[in-house]
């Protein structure tokens, strides 16, 4: 079966595999050079790596490990390793290959290559330096974000999700999207990644896609955790949360905290129709240095993505509409906001 992704009036087709094809070597050679990825052979990836030493390591989950490599023409690369124990991680890098193989956006990682030697399964990526919006959130080491460089960040992450859901045809649920997840260049302009766990949302009459519930937990939409009926709306609660965890600093699940307040939603929700709790809810590491107008104009935003019911949520095209319109106030704002200096190399 034959399904199609129309970008910029392009018209690509892939193969959708059944659960029963997710073995990448099944796609034959001619569909494989229609989607423009390049294929690697492990020993160049091995070269690239210097066989994979701990020192290259720079990221680690459940697909596998992420090492940075360099390859013979002297591109920086991240290097994703498929955990060979995992089923999961086969089926994820199928998806990831065929999706990031179509897309085409600057705010979505780009995909260089994939291996598939015997049983190796490995990606080639573009190197983002500053790693992950998780990483300078949260690491009490990291100079905080300032509250400019936030919107930035939440207005590119915005704009990947519009493409997905709005430029592609069918439309991508990303299914994913977490800070961990969006990675960030010298600018700290930001790229969503990961997109094994994705699928193509509903056309037609039809009004959701049922799956098997799979995701970050703290990060699922309710509906969806609870029926297994996705829809792009699943994606705008998720992307709710990453907004949340922008304003407060804090994640979106931390059993460190204390009871009532460590799932993150669940804790703040009570103060959106408080705008006088809104200052209470900022990173206090951003020190007061945030234009009031737009931190209340943002929480507003968050609310409406983070309604319980799915109908309720906003487009993402809205969305994008309103973040951009927030970020052109942050910039005009106070300078005193502080940019953390981007790093040569964090690795």
């Amino acid at each position: 079966m034959k399904l199609y992704f129309i970008y910029s009036n392009k018209m690509s087709c892939f193969y959708c595999l059944a659960s029963r094809e997710k073995d990448f070597n099944r796609v034959d050679e001619k569909d494989r050079e229609s989607l423009g990825a390049s294929g690697f052979s492990f020993h160049e990836l091995s070269l690239a790596t210097k066989g994979f030493k701990e020192e290259n390591l720079i990221g680690e989950g459940g697909f596998g490990k992420v090492y940075k490599g360099y390859l013979s023409s002297g591109q920086v690369v991240a290097i994703k390793q498929l955990n060979l124990d995992g089923q999961q991680g086969s089926n994820e890098f199928v998806t990831e290959v065929i999706m990031l193989s179509l897309f085409d956006h600057p705010n979505l990682v780009k995909l260089f290559g994939y291996c598939t030697d015997g049983d190796q399964r490995l990606l080639v990526y573009e190197y983002m330096p500053m790693c992950s919006l998780e990483y300078h959130l949260f690491d009490p080491e990291k100079k905080a974000l300032s509250w400019k460089i936030r919107m930035k960040i939440a207005v590119g992450a915005a704009r990947g999700l519009e493409y997905l859901q709005c430029r592609a045809y069918p439309p991508v649920i990303y299914r994913d999207l977490k800070s961990a997840n969006i990675l960030l260049d010298h600018d700290f302009n930001p790229k969503l990644s990961d997109f094994g766990l994705a699928k193509l949302g509903p056309i037609g009459d039809k009004t959701h896609v049922s799956t098997r519930v799979m995701g970050t937990y703290g990060y699922c939409a309710p509906e969806y955790a609870m029926s297994g009926k996705l829809t792009l709306k699943s994606d705008i609660y998720s992307f709710g949360v990453v907004l949340l965890e922008l304003i407060t600093g804090h994640k979106a699940l931390d059993f460190n905290r204390k009871s009532g307040q460590q799932n993150l939603v669940a804790w703040f929700r009570p103060y959106f129709n408080e705008r006088r709790k809104y200052s209470k809810m900022v990173d206090p590491r951003l020190e007061g240095n945030y234009p009031l107008r737009s931190l209340h104009h943002a929480i507003a935003i968050t609310a409406m993505c983070l309604q319980e019911d799915a109908n309720r949520r906003p487009l993402v095209s809205d969305i994008v509409i309103a973040l951009e319109y927030i970020a052109s106030k942050s910039n005009s704002h106070c300078n005193t906001c502080q940019q953390p200096q981007p790093e040569t190399d964090i690795n």
